[in-house]
């Protein structure tokens, strides 16, 4: 391999992206993870891309949009360069609301919708209707949001991985740390500044509604993948003594998805998941200068938003890497 340009330490979603940018830029790229591609929180089954609510705007909910906005044209040129596909849709998400204060609610946030979200995606208060892909809701409507989308986190990320290679990067166990040195090593990196990780557990069941919207009911994201499955998660555990480990936690999560949609009550279970996600204090992404080693840099910190945030996390990483062009919001910095 010629003279790598950047290392990026840790190949979860964030590494990757960040590698991926670079490399489309013609830099020479490694990325160095003992564990290999998305051992931790990026090798998930969910992959829920569900922007933030249109009020109370501010520069993590402006990135996150831009990001989103992005994701369609990443994610495919992703997918052509590796020559196998991520499972990205941009099918939209339903959310059932309870009552008339929610309904208010929702009204309110699709007038948001309609000035912060550019006209390029709606937030709309619909009827539920009878269609059999349509959650249950007390008040008989429901939110349509066309901004969320959704991903195979395995199938993307290995689909990130082999995008690098094929630009001839490389993806290693280990290696020497040259060029530009990006640290993306997930929850223990976190834990390092102060923040820490949040376990998650998650299921997939067997259930065909690929092409349908994702919903989000009673706090849980249910998600049809294109392959068949549906996706149901998840927990946020703050205390937890197995980090992989599943338990009675995923069995309410799984009984909580019934119960909201009941469509998926004889759908047998194919996977059970648990992981660790990084958080920092202020939940946002931690982009930049890294605050405990001199001259390198981080992109940590996705929780919940990791893949969401990816397409903009890698070219805003780029940008500074390799050529000194800092667009980061200053919320994310370390």
């Amino acid at each position: 391999m010629a003279t790598v340009d950047v290392t990026v330490m840790g190949a979860g979603v964030f590494g990757l992206s960040v590698a991926y940018a670079c490399a489309r830029r013609g830099a020479q790229v490694r990325v160095i993870d003992l564990h290999g591609v998305a051992a931790g929180a990026s090798g998930g089954v969910v992959g829920a891309l569900a922007p933030h609510v249109p009020e109370n705007w501010n520069d993590k909910k402006a990135f996150q949009f831009d990001s989103l906005i992005m994701a369609a044209d990443f994610w495919r040129d992703v997918a052509e360069c590796a020559g196998h596909d991520t499972g990205y849709a941009r099918t939209g998400r339903l959310q059932p609301l309870a009552d008339e204060h929610a309904v208010a609610l929702a009204r309110a946030r699709s007038d948001g919708a309609a000035t912060l979200w550019q006209g390029k995606a709606r937030w709309q208060v619909v009827p539920a209707g009878d269609a059999p892909w349509m959650p249950p809701s007390p008040t008989g409507l429901v939110v349509h949001d066309t901004l969320s989308a959704l991903i195979h986190p395995r199938r993307a990320t290995q689909a990130l991985a082999a995008a690098i290679i094929a630009l001839g990067g490389e993806i290693a166990a280990a290696g020497p740390a040259a060029g530009q040195v990006v640290w993306a090593t997930g929850w223990a990196g976190m834990a390092e500044l102060g923040g820490n990780g949040v376990k998650g557990q998650a299921a997939l069941l067997q259930y065909d509604a690929a092409g349908q919207p994702q919903l989000f009911a009673d706090a849980l994201h249910i998600i049809p993948h294109g392959d068949g499955t549906v996706a149901v998660g998840s927990t946020s555990e703050r205390e937890f003594t197995d980090p992989t480990a599943t338990d009675a936690a995923l069995d309410d999560v799984i009984a909580r998805a019934v119960a909201a949609f009941p469509v998926l009550a004889e759908a047998p279970v194919v996977a059970r998941w648990a992981g660790v996600r990084p958080r920092s204090r202020s939940r946002a992404p931690v982009l930049g200068a890294h605050p405990q080693r001199p001259g390198q840099f981080i992109a940590n910190g996705g929780f919940k938003i990791g893949f969401g945030m990816a397409p903009k996390v890698g070219e805003v990483m780029a940008d500074l890497l390799l050529d000194g062009q800092d667009r980061i919001p200053d919320g994310f910095r370390p």
